[in-house]
């Protein structure tokens, strides 16, 4: 059964999607199926690995208000990784499933739901969140075995994140028992700036262990990727940026019991 992770939190701008993109070519890179599920209307994820959003007839919208399965609506990406890395895309279709939803029996269970048929056929399914903590957020960690929190180094690091924990408790008690923090990770730190330094010394006083090692830096080539439609991974191998995800896919491969490759 593959390990479903949450990327969440509310506040934008912390490298949420870079991180989706990243970590699930990553997983992709040394052999992982991975399955990449855009769950923001925003559709960065997809547009991200190179998927036209606006030209697509179906989305994971369809599959979660059940006009669709997961099967019908996924893409395969780059002939590089072939047959490691899917990716079930979004556009603003996505925004009308939160008024919808509303009207939907076991509305909190819909992407879970939609999922279970082919959990078995991935070892990884990475859900990238919109930046609230909406109904969809709700959704994916509801699906979710586990969430993956960003933090980027900068002054209002820790702002939110108590909401967020307070979110995460209620799922807990209320739709998914079995929910785990993954990690926090540190994102977009700039080894030159001090201030990245006392935020990410806060970070791990106070989450310790649940920190993962792994820090990815501000890095322009990570940054330029999205603009080519290619995990920073397939725009350039040798950069920072990516040999930090492949660092975070490997610890999260090691923790959770796998092999590298």
């Amino acid at each position: 059964m593959g390990k479903v992770i949450c990327i969440a939190n509310q506040k934008g701008g912390v490298g949420k999607t870079t991180t989706a993109v990243n970590l699930s070519a990553s997983l992709a890179a040394v052999s992982k199926r991975t399955l990449l599920i855009d769950f923001d209307p925003q559709g960065n994820a997809t547009s991200g690995v190179g998927i036209a959003k606006e030209k697509l007839e179906r989305s994971i919208y369809h599959a979660v208000i059940g006009e669709a399965s997961i099967g019908d609506i996924v893409i395969e990406v780059d002939s590089k990784i072939p047959k490691y890395l899917m990716v079930a895309p979004s556009n603003a279709d996505l925004t009308g499933a939160e008024i919808e939803l509303i009207y939907f029996e076991r509305r909190e269970w819909r992407l879970k739901e939609a999922i279970e048929p082919v959990i078995n056929d991935y070892e990884f399914i990475i859900i990238d969140c919109p930046p609230s903590l909406s109904l969809l957020t709700v959704n994916a960690l509801t699906a979710a075995d586990s969430v993956l929190i960003p933090v980027q180094c900068e002054y209002y690091a820790m702002e939110g994140l108590g909401q967020l924990k307070r979110t995460l408790s209620l799922i807990k008690q209320r739709l998914n028992p079995t929910l785990e923090v993954e990690g926090y990770l540190l994102t977009i730190f700039d080894q030159r700036n001090r201030l990245c330094h006392m935020v990410a010394d806060e970070v791990k006083d106070f989450f310790r262990e649940e920190v993962f090692e792994t820090v990815i830096p501000r890095n322009v080539r990570l940054a330029e990727s999205p603009s080519h439609g290619r995990p920073v991974l397939l725009y350039d191998e040798d950069s920072a940026g990516a040999q930090s995800y492949m660092a975070l896919a490997g610890e999260i491969i090691t923790k959770n019991g796998g092999k590298i490759g």
